[in-house]
């Protein structure tokens, strides 16, 4: 899709289906946008798109398949957009620091996509504005999805949650006055295992696998895997929704014809 230029080209942009329950126009809202009159609009909207179908289908679809509804507080912001709420003072980071986070279509300097969704999880409020504690439900998300961070505020229990393609590990900080600071993150001890303690009588989702059991699984294979296996597995990972064939995967790896592919 080209630059937007029209009424009709943003009214297509907005239909786009990003998965089952979300369309592209469910996250182009932005209070900044409407009260300072700045168009929330992507700069390059075929990235915006492909980014914003990798956070619904990997990280909302599956949260909204175990708690039902949740709701879009933040998404994406346009660098225009996000420049001014970081020069009013309105709790945006600057450009460089949302790029691949808030501002979808920018890519980070090392090329990965990326991005931040800003949600409220409203199967979780009662039992927040009870307790005060937003533990249970970060660990939660940190033992079933493959988040690249997230970051919880005091009201409403909202947070961010981010999806990259980029490799690395996510950590889980807290603005909450009463818990603070990081809850996790990839060189702390608690960072892995399971944490099923936490969340006891939380939905569980379909599968039984959570990220630590893949991440377990993929540390214990490690030393047999070849270059070719993780060059065809990196290129699965990055494929548009994790569908490649047998070809592409071996053009990945650097052999001749699909047949070397299928082999291993």
């Amino acid at each position: 899709m080209k630059s937007i230029q029209s009424f009709k080209g943003l009214e297509k942009l907005g239909r786009i289906r990003l998965s089952k329950s979300f369309f592209m126009r469910d996250f182009l809202y932005s209070e900044i946008s409407n009260f300072y009159g700045v168009p929330n609009i992507p700069e390059n909207p075929d990235l915006a798109v492909r980014v914003g179908e990798r956070i619904c289908e990997e990280l909302l679809e599956p949260l909204q398949e175990a708690f039902g509804r949740i709701s879009i507080r933040s998404a994406y912001r346009s660098p225009t957009v996000n420049q001014l709420g970081n020069e009013k003072q309105h709790s945006c980071g600057s450009n460089e620091n949302n790029r691949a986070g808030h501002i979808w279509d920018w890519l980070t300097h090392d090329g990965y996509m990326g991005g931040t969704v800003c949600i409220v999880v409203n199967w979780y409020l009662q039992r927040y504005e009870e307790t005060g504690n937003f533990r249970p439900l970060a660990w939660w998300i940190h033992d079933y999805l493959p988040h690249a961070g997230l970051c919880f505020y005091p009201k409403f229990c909202a947070f961010n949650i981010s999806w990259s393609e980029s490799p690395g590990y996510g950590s889980i900080y807290s603005y909450i006055p009463s818990h603070g600071g990081y809850l996790t993150r990839a060189s702390m001890d608690n960072y892995g295992g399971n944490h099923k303690e936490w969340y006891p009588g939380f939905p569980e989702l379909k599968t039984p696998l959570t990220v630590d059991d893949y991440r377990r699984a993929f540390e214990a294979i490690a030393p047999s895997l070849t270059v070719g296996h993780r060059a065809m597995l990196a290129a699965h990972f990055k494929a548009p929704k994790r569908t490649i064939t047998s070809t592409q995967l071996a053009e990945a790896a650097g052999y001749e014809t699909y047949g070397g592919a299928n082999l291993q």
